[in-house]
């Protein structure tokens, strides 16, 4: 059902799609002391926090990326419907996790996107959780005193993020066993 739904799209292309939070709260890393020394850094408990929403292909390394102030089934609507018009002749299969917020009954998905869901319960199986703890490790240890510092680094991050760099970390095994990609790309 799936590729007849891409009939007449000059390509298509796989996503691994998820959600992150990057807030004021201090996230704490790993840090390299000397041994019996706890590692200090400036802390702050603020809650307030913004999302990013991404979308990562490990076939083309193409991604696509959107700072949002909340998580749910609206804002996934306007992710949605931001991604449909980034390469309006491709087909996307977006394979994601069964957040409620993504089978809204509201939710009205564009033409060119297909939703492909992991089973439950199993985020290990999409890569694009890799790419928020790269993305996690750069954020740890730091202190962003506003929203707008930690929307600052999360425009920075995916300024830096290439299309190598998203191949190399969303290569999951399984996804390239399928004879589909094979014979496509």
């Amino acid at each position: 059902m799936v590729l007849e739904k891409a009939q007449g799209y000059k390509k298509i292309d796989f996503y691994c799609q998820d959600e992150s939070r990057f807030g004021l709260f201090t996230r704490n890393g790993k840090g390299l002391t000397a041994k019996g020394v706890k590692p200090v850094c400036l802390f702050q408990q603020v809650f307030k926090s913004l999302y990013l929403f991404g979308a990562f292909s490990p076939i083309t390394g193409n991604h696509f990326e959107l700072e949002m102030p909340h998580c749910n089934t609206d804002t996934f609507q306007v992710y949605l419907n931001e991604f449909s018009k980034q390469s309006i002749d491709e087909f996307k299969i977006i394979m994601l996790d069964n957040g409620a917020f993504h089978k809204g009954q509201n939710l009205i998905i564009p033409e060119n996107i297909a939703l492909l869901f992991i089973p439950p319960y199993s985020p290990e199986l999409n890569p694009a959780e890799k790419i928020w703890q790269k993305m996690k490790r750069a954020f740890s240890g730091k202190l962003h005193q506003t929203l707008d510092n930690v929307s600052e680094f999360i425009t920075n991050q995916v300024t830096i993020l290439t299309n190598q760099q998203v191949k190399n970390i969303c290569r999951y095994d399984y996804i390239f066993l399928a004879p589909y990609w094979t014979n496509t790309y």
